[in-house]
């Protein structure tokens, strides 16, 4: 078994390396639903326009090296130097660390005449390069292309700068690039000291992380080449959200099939590894089916939404989590059965009982002063919902990033020109009643949207090659990342152009701030449908797994005051408290997607382990306090390295990830250590066995003979 995971994960993982950016797509526009304005913008400029899904605009900035302004020699320079790079190829470069088989980008750029600024300071150039711009092969080939271009306009006495789409990518991403090794290092360390300090143990430090890696490298490879066989395209976030998950997941299940083994080899000390690793698996994995289960159907909800990002990142987690669950069920316990009482080395843990310990405190507490802790915890929960009060969704792009080169150039950009001539927004209009359509006809259209409050300034109209269809270049007075660019796009624009539309005609506005306009609305519409059906189908599975009606009831509860409490707490301190225009509109689905998802993981294993309890003889708050002493330490290792890797992401510059890191580590604390070790056990000893109604736990007779024996240790066996 472990051999066969060897080669499908280290196999899996290469495939999935080598075709990545062949399976993703990238920008947003191509995810929504073709009835969005910005989606038939797009098509309309496919069709006549030769717009290509691959291609990565950006811009060049051109100006004199001595700050002067630009002569007519100067624009003449400019026109052969440009010209003879749009004739020139671009070769990508060739380097040792390049993956096998990667795809060669290299190509000919197209290169069109820009505007020059009033002040006759600098002259812009459109340039565009093509393919997925997360390719390490494209940002080689761009940065390739920068070198090229600043050394032909040197040459002529010029400098140069570039800005938007795929400069500002490549720049973002060089200036992480050390943050993030850092960073990783030490979250991986910090992963590393956990488990020594937890287990005294190398091989239990390491052999679940190796183990992860390969499930999880297995995982993300099956995704790709399945969408590479059925054509579907994933967004570029995809793999990076699958590792994340299964992160999660993976570090959840490994950790209680690690504590469990622990607990099993101390109770049978003469039992052989491999017959405590096949008990261990059977009677563990129930309950890590059961939790798997559970998040494969809340990540399947999303197939039903409307934005394609959503529709396709659903399945892909689902299939991944499916795969997960596999290796766990089946590499996990057979390192178990190799490495047997070794995996512990070199702590003496095993030959002796262990001490009470804070877990074992807290689940006396929770026995004898529950309510309490039910009190203390509704609370402290109602408390950080109360931040949701005024909550706001900021669908904003724009931040205070990066001040890479890209931005600096921006902002020159923007001293002369409207700060949208970057990236402008683009009205496309296409005849209807076959006759020709030139700029005579959208004359009227295009002076309309010249005397819109925001719009800096309207381009001449580009008339397509077959006259079927005409472009109008809007060029903002704010970014094309900025709310107010939503805003003007959504509104005040839009209703010009369906006032002013010419006759025999349909007309669509495109663009980066129309697209995220569109995805604002999209996502609204979505989220009101897959949360309903989420918590409906997530009940429904909780129901058949639980064999309860009351226990579903409590999870989810739960679970949903961790949610509203996770999403407070975030807007309070965002919001509230650094004044931010509210919280990340992607903040409610990635709290859904994983505060969501471990809390159902986390309360399903406590509450499998309580329900265990409870076939043993004695009271239930007795079962309730050795299931917290048992699965807390697991719980809040689990919660500890998961809020420790997702907190890591608050130290990015960029505002969304900052948030995504510290809603996710406060949610994942919050489940760990509030929900399913205080919360869930405390309703559970108040409830007894009435939690599991109709079918309530009945003492094993096993058990009934144990107990009945002088000196029997009331223990679970197996």
């Amino acid at each position: 078994m472990i051999a066969l995971w060897a080669v499908l994960g280290v196999g899996l993982t290469i495939l999935g390396q080598v075709f990545v950016f062949r399976a993703t797509q990238p920008g947003d526009d191509g995810f929504l639903p073709a009835s969005y304005d910005s989606a038939a913008a797009l098509r309309i400029a496919e069709e006549n326009f030769g717009a290509r899904p691959d291609s990565d605009p950006l811009t060049v900035l051109v100006a004199r090296a001595d700050g002067a302004a630009l002569g007519a020699s100067d624009e003449r320079k400019i026109e052969e130097v440009s010209a003879r790079l749009a004739r020139s190829e671009v070769v990508m470069p060739k380097t040792e660390d390049d993956i096998p088989f990667m795809q060669d980008h290299s190509q000919v750029p197209r290169i069109g005449a820009g505007m020059t600024a009033p002040d006759r300071g600098f002259r812009l150039l459109s340039v565009e390069l093509k393919g997925n711009p997360q390719d390490p092969g494209v940002q080689s080939t761009y940065k390739a292309f920068r070198e090229q271009t600043r050394a032909a306009f040197r040459e002529a006495g010029l400098r140069t700068g570039f800005t938007g789409g795929l400069a500002a990518t490549v720049d973002t991403a060089d200036a992480g690039e050390t943050r993030s090794t850092v960073v990783g290092a030490l979250v991986m360390g910090l992963i590393v000291l956990l488990h020594v300090l937890v287990f005294r143990s190398v091989f239990a430090a390491l052999l679940p992380l190796l183990a992860m890696a390969v499930i999880g490298g297995a995982a993300t490879g099956s995704v790709i080449l399945a969408a590479m066989a059925t054509g579907i395209r994933l967004a570029p976030s995809t793999p990076g959200l699958i590792n994340v998950v299964l992160m999660g997941i993976g570090i959840d299940y490994f950790l209680f099939l690690l504590f469990r083994f622990r607990e099993h080899l101390r109770r049978h000390p003469g039992q052989p590894g491999r017959e405590a690793a096949a008990q261990v698996a059977g009677r563990v994995g129930t309950a890590i089916t059961s939790a798997a289960l559970t998040i494969v159907a809340a990540f399947a909800t999303l197939g039903i939404a409307s934005f394609g990002q959503f529709r396709v990142l659903g399945p892909a987690i689902a299939v991944s989590v499916l795969v997960m669950l596999f290796g766990s069920l089946t590499l996990m316990p057979a390192l178990l059965a190799v490495t047997g009482r070794k995996m512990f080395w070199p702590s003496k843990s095993l030959d002796r009982a262990p001490r009470e310990g804070v877990a074992g405190r807290l689940g006396t507490l929770t026995a004898r002063r529950p309510v309490a802790l039910v009190l203390a915890s509704l609370a402290l929960l109602g408390a950080l919902t109360a931040g949701l009060a005024g909550l706001r969704m900021d669908y904003g792009q724009s931040g205070d990033g990066e001040r890479t080169a890209a931005v600096e150039t921006a902002a020159e950009i923007s001293r002369s020109l409207p700060a949208g001539v970057s990236d402008p927004t683009s009205v496309f209009v296409a005849a209807t009643d076959g006759a020709p359509l030139g700029a005579a006809r959208v004359a009227g259209l295009a002076g309309a949207l010249a005397r819109v409050p925001g719009v800096g300034q309207v381009a001449p109209t580009v008339v397509s090659e077959n006259g079927r269809a005409a472009r109008i270049d809007l060029l903002l007075t704010s970014g094309s990342g900025e709310q107010k660019a939503r805003d003007l796009v959504s509104g005040p624009v839009r209703e010009t152009v369906r006032a002013h539309l010419p006759a025999g005609t349909e007309a669509h506005v495109g663009g980066t701030a129309s697209v995220f306009a569109d995805i604002a609305v999209a996502v609204d519409e979505d989220l009101k449908v897959i949360f309903p059906v989420a918590a409906v189908l997530i009940a429904v599975i909780l129901l058949v797994l639980l064999r309860s009606l009351l226990a579903p009831v409590v999870l989810m509860l739960s679970v949903g005051l961790g949610f509203a409490a996770t999403l407070g707490a975030s807007t309070l301190v965002f919001q509230h408290g650094l004044g931010r225009p509210g919280v990340d509109f992607t903040l409610p689905l990635v709290l859904f997607l994983f505060v969501v998802a471990l809390g159902t993981d986390y309360n399903i294993l406590v509450s499998d382990r309580i329900r265990e309890e409870m076939e043993r003889p004695g009271t239930a708050r007795a079962a309730v306090a050795r299931a917290v002493r048992h699965t807390a330490p697991a719980v809040a290792t689990a919660g500890l390295v998961l809020a420790a890797s997702f907190g890591s992401l608050a130290v990015s510059p960029h505002p969304g990830t900052q948030q995504t890191g510290f809603a996710t580590a406060v949610g994942i604390l919050l489940s760990a250590f509030v929900l399913s070790i205080v919360l869930v056990p405390a309703l559970a000893a108040l409830l007894g066995r009435s939690l599991w109604w109709p079918l309530r736990p009945r003492v094993r007779d096993g058990e009934h003979r144990a107990a009945a024996r002088p000196g029997a240790e009331r223990v679970p066996v197996g």
